[in-house]
Order: structure tokens, then C-alpha cells, then sequence
């Protein structure tokens, strides 16, 4: 059976302008390969309605599940959680049990539970609230799609909260073969020794070092037996590099 699929929407005018830089992504792919889901694609939209709507139908309906970050903040373009609302044509309003874990926070930390704060507990009427252990500010699920902070910290921990929830496949297993040979030399054999091995995921990653051309070849897959079985056949192939 195959693993479940999963893309990526990354939203934020700070991301497409280089403000910031997204670490989001990374720590994402790794967390599903180890939980056995394949991320197959990852979009960056700006703080713009229209393109997030679009991107959110799109995406939510192509994979198995889909994984927002950013636009759920207290200030007037985290509009995130409208555009989910609209996408699944959901109502939106402030929601009495995320208002309840705010206004907890905010007396706690004795700070003013203001209005700008309260913007944080509007959430689609149909969805589920996804923890928050960092800030408490929660993100939330509608049907397939997981709507979280664009925060690392928060992000990664609500990631950790959603992930248990969600069934699990194959983990993806890698190797990885140094070559010392330019990719225009062994393109040729590689391109062979891929048709032998088609479970094999085969990605080759062009170096230059001091001089140096070569690659690194990273062999991917579910099946630990047939992964050692290429790549070994790989370093036979490869022996003289």
C-alpha cells in the first residue's frame, strides 16, 4: 500500500521578499519521511487572499493532507484562518474554546487579553484545534488541511501534536554514494542502474570542490532490504570513483 502523500503552503510576504528566511519546510519533509508520508509538493504564497484560497483548494485536493505555516498571528494580514474558512466553505468567527485557552494565557502572564489577541481564537466553525505548548495560541484542522504558525518553534511543535493523529506508512530509508566523476560522466550508468532498480528513489547532487567535480548520489526507498541490495550494486558499478 502506498504511503500517504502531503504538500506544503508556506504564506508570507516575508518569505517571497527574502526578509526571512523559511526553515519551516525542512523540518517538515524530515518529520514526514520518518512518519512515512511522502511530501510531494511545496508552495510559497503571498499575504494575498485570492492566491491563497486558490492554493489551499488546490493542493488540499491533490494530496492526502496539507500542511499551512504562517498567517494566523494577531496582526491585519494574518488572514490565514479567513481564506481556510472560505476554501471549505466554512463560517468564521472567535470560538469559545480557543477564546477560553487565550484568555487563560493572557491572565497568567498578566498581559491585556486585547483585541489584536483575540483575533488568534477566530477559528472555522468545523474545525480542530491543534495544540500550541509554546505560545498556547492554537492552530487548527479543516477536513485534510493543518493550519499552523509560521513561528519554528511553534511550527515544529504542532507538527509533533498533528503527526501522532495521523496514520502512519513506510519510512523512507537513504543511502547516500560519493562520486568523484562529473555527472555528464556517469549520467550514463546511472541511467541504467535506475531502470534496474525502479523502487529505488535515485537523486544526483552535483559538487565542485578545490577543482573537483563529482556527485553525491542518494538512493531512496521503503524497502531497507531492496536499498542495500542497489546500494551495493551501486558502489560495484562506481568502484574506481
Amino acid at each position: 500500500m502506498a504511503n500517504p502523500t502531503a504538500a506544503m503552503l508556506v504564506i508570507g510576504d516575508e518569505i517571497l521578499s527574502g526578509r526571512t528566511r523559511d526553515a519551516n519546510m525542512h523540518f517538515l519533509a524530515g518529520a514526514l519521511t520518518k512518519h512515512g508520508i511522502n511530501l510531494r509538493e511545496v508552495r510559497i504564497v503571498s499575504d494575498d487572499r485570492s492566491s491563497i484560497v486558490s492554493a489551499v483548494k488546490s493542493l488540499s485536493q491533490s494530496y492526502d493532507h496539507l500542511f499551512t505555516s504562517g498567517g494566523i498571528g494577531p496582526t491585519h494580514d494574518d488572514i490565514t484562518a479567513d481564506c481556510i474558512a472560505e476554501a471549505f466553505g466554512q463560517s468564521i468567527d472567535i470560538r469559545e474554546d480557543a477564546y477560553a485557552l487565550l484568555a487563560a494565557h493572557y491572565e497568567r502572564t498578566n498581559k491585556e487579553f486585547n483585541a489584536a489577541r483575540q483575533r488568534m481564537a477566530r477559528i472555522p466553525e468545523h474545525a480542530t484545534l491543534i495544540d500550541n505548548p509554546v505560545s498556547v495560541a492554537p492552530g487548527f484542522t479543516v477536513q485534510n488541511t493543518h493550519v499552523m504558525a509560521g513561528v519554528p518553534s511553534v511550527f515544529q511543535a504542532m507538527v509533533e501534536a498533528v503527526l501522532p493523529q495521523l496514520s502512519a506508512g513506510a519510512p523512507l530509508h537513504s543511502k547516500s554514494l560519493r562520486i568523484e566523476r562529473g555527472e555528464g560522466d556517469i549520467a550514463g550508468p546511472l541511467g541504467k542502474f535506475a531502470a534496474r532498480f525502479p523502487e529505488l528513489s535515485i537523486g544526483s547532487y552535483p559538487f565542485q570542490e578545490n577543482g573537483l567535480y563529482g556527485a553525491n548520489i542518494v538512493l531512496r526507498g521503503e524497502n531497507s532490504d531492496m536499498l542495500s541490495e542497489g546500494f551495493a550494486e551501486l558502489e560495484r558499478l562506481f568502484a574506481d570513483s
